[in-house]
């Protein structure tokens, strides 16, 4: 199966098509046009966060690993998930973009941008996979002791989708202290704004990829966002990434 029929798939899954409707996304979007990020508590029950967090050790599920000190990133490290997703990822990726892209598409005509997102998930990938963007992004993130993760963007290629979803898979205070998941924004003339996100397990934050618009006196610009992860003081913190783009 790939990665456009492993979406389709997950656009069937009901459930979670239920779960992501259930939410106030009139509140959500104005939240994400105040702050550029969004709780959405309560996605994954404990036991889906369990499972969810185990593929870890499941090695045929990925196409790459990446230890973050290696390059830079941070400390920690991460995996892609090959084709096709596991199921509870690629129904997430399915339901939760619809909402999402009525919000992007506001953000891009309040940007004076041209690009405009479809409704369903499969039409979008099928516009990155036809510019040769197919590899999928989904991936989980494990971090331990003294960990934590740069700011940074997640960006992958020309078609971007300007807002993506992590669940945190992990119970802060049971299992990890730290570990926070922090924003920052910049505006022109401005000294940089950071958002700290509190979660809990289960929750899951939407936040921008790479800017969102913002008032301005000559009327609406970008502010350009950074997200990544403070230190991880103990414990062990994994989470799961939902990004609706796939990569070159």
């Amino acid at each position: 199966m790939n990665s456009r029929s492993e979406e389709r798939s997950g656009a069937a899954d009901d459930i979670w098509v239920r779960r992501a409707d259930a939410y106030d996304w009139a509140a959500l979007g104005a939240a994400l046009d105040s702050h550029g990020a969004a709780v959405l508590p309560g996605l994954l029950e404990p036991a889906a966060c369990a499972a969810a967090a185990g593929l870890y050790d499941e090695a045929g599920r990925f196409r790459k690993r990446v230890v973050m000190e290696g390059h830079g990133y941070g400390r920690g490290e991460y995996q892609y998930f090959a084709t096709p997703l596991p199921p509870l990822v690629a129904a997430l990726r399915a339901a939760l973009y619809p909402p999402l892209a009525m919000i992007a598409n506001r953000w891009a005509a309040a940007l004076g941008e041209t690009v405009r997102f479809p409704e369903a998930h499969a039409a979008f990938l099928d516009r990155c996979h036809a510019d040769g963007q197919t590899r999928p992004t989904p991936l989980l993130l494990r971090y331990g002791p003294g960990d934590y993760n740069r700011l940074h963007q997640d960006l992958y290629g020309a078609h971007v989708f300007p807002l993506q979803v992590v669940v945190l898979l992990s119970a802060p205070g049971t299992d990890f202290e730290g570990g926070e998941f922090v924003l920052t924004e910049q505006r022109a003339r401005m000294q940089s704004r950071v958002e700290v996100v509190p979660m809990g397990r289960g929750d899951a934050v939407v936040f921008a990829v790479h800017h969102r618009p913002v008032a301005s006196p000559r009327g609406v610009a970008r502010a350009m966002m950074r997200h990544g992860v403070s230190r991880v003081r103990a414990g062990a913190r994994t989470t799961l990434g939902v990004i609706f783009h796939d990569a070159a």
